[in-house]
């Protein structure tokens, strides 16, 4: 973890910027709420959440249909709120990750496997440290910080005010922060031995990406974790994250299966993509189902 965080001068308070720095502003207060009020608030902000956005809850329903056709119309709707739930709460972890304090999230945390990222950086490898977009993402690579010096990367924002707070927030824990396209510097410091934090889950607008099976459907699914262990040599950590029926995390790394990489994109992307389903069934409310994960299928097919 960074001992001393950059500083990043605040850009201009232009009208048209006023939206962002209200959300902002709203986030940093809600931050220093107490957590056992900032938990109760979640779940009510996230049923709102659920009736308000009727969109991303038909796209979550449907990514539940798609991924669970075992369960029956009943389970779904319950997980459904559950996740809806999960979000609302979210909320105020990632308010908390970048604008407040995590000392009562500490209680009761269990972390497990740091060994295997001691383990490859004791022979001079970097480690790519693959989770996925769970609601407790944010909060949970800052938990992580507290042990191993994560860098990260992010897609830059065209509000100044956002990349402004993105970056702010995460120089309060990560080691380093690239863009997505600043490849020949994530290399780098993968190289140098760095660690690098990635979810490469999500379907992506442009990069080189293959179907892969993910909850037995096609995925459009990045092949950068395959590439970045190719031209970097860095091992590859499964990184699991989850929010406990009784508040608090257990976050656990995991080695991916050897040999990895291989020669071949697409079955080292389906590694990833299995491991992160992995992740998925065991906390299936907290992964980010409002993203149209299969909204490009080989077939053509359109499944929202």
């Amino acid at each position: 973890m960074s001992s001393t965080p950059p500083v990043f001068p605040r850009p201009p308070l232009a009208p048209r910027h006023w939206p962002a720095w209200c959300g902002i502003g709203l986030m940093a207060l809600a931050a220093r709420l107490h957590w056992p009020l900032q938990r109760a608030l979640g779940r009510a902000i996230g049923t709102t959440l659920r009736l308000a956005l009727g969109s991303r809850r038909r796209i979550a329903a449907r990514n539940l249909a798609l991924c669970f056709p075992e369960r029956d119309a009943a389970e779904r709707e319950a997980l459904l709120r559950a996740h809806f739930h999960a979000l609302g709460i979210g909320l105020f972890e990632f308010a908390r990750a970048w604008w407040g304090s995590i000392e009562p999230l500490r209680r009761g945390l269990v972390v497990e496997g740091v060994e295997h990222i001691e383990a490859a950086r004791a022979q001079g490898r970097g480690v790519i440290v693959v989770s996925g977009h769970f609601t407790t993402l944010e909060v949970c690579g800052r938990l992580m910080c507290d042990y191993v010096p994560l860098a990260g990367m992010y897609r830059p924002h065209r509000s100044p005010a956002m990349e402004w707070a993105v970056r702010r927030g995460r120089a309060r824990y990560a080691a380093a922060m690239f863009p997505k396209r600043d490849v020949r510097g994530t290399v780098r410091h993968l190289k140098r031995g760095g660690l690098l934090w990635y979810a490469p889950d999500q379907d992506p607008s442009g990069g080189d990406a293959v179907y892969v099976p993910f909850f037995g459907r096609p995925a459009h699914s990045l092949t950068s974790t395959h590439q970045l262990a190719r031209m970097s040599g860095a091992a590859v950590v499964f990184y699991q994250h989850v929010r406990r029926p009784d508040g608090g995390y257990t976050l656990t790394l995991t080695p991916a299966p050897a040999p990895y990489p291989t020669t071949d994109a697409v079955a080292d992307t389906a590694t990833v993509m299995a491991g992160v389903e992995a992740m998925a069934r065991a906390a299936p409310d907290q992964y980010l189902w409002i993203h149209r994960r299969f909204k490009r299928q080989p077939d053509g097919a359109q499944l929202y």
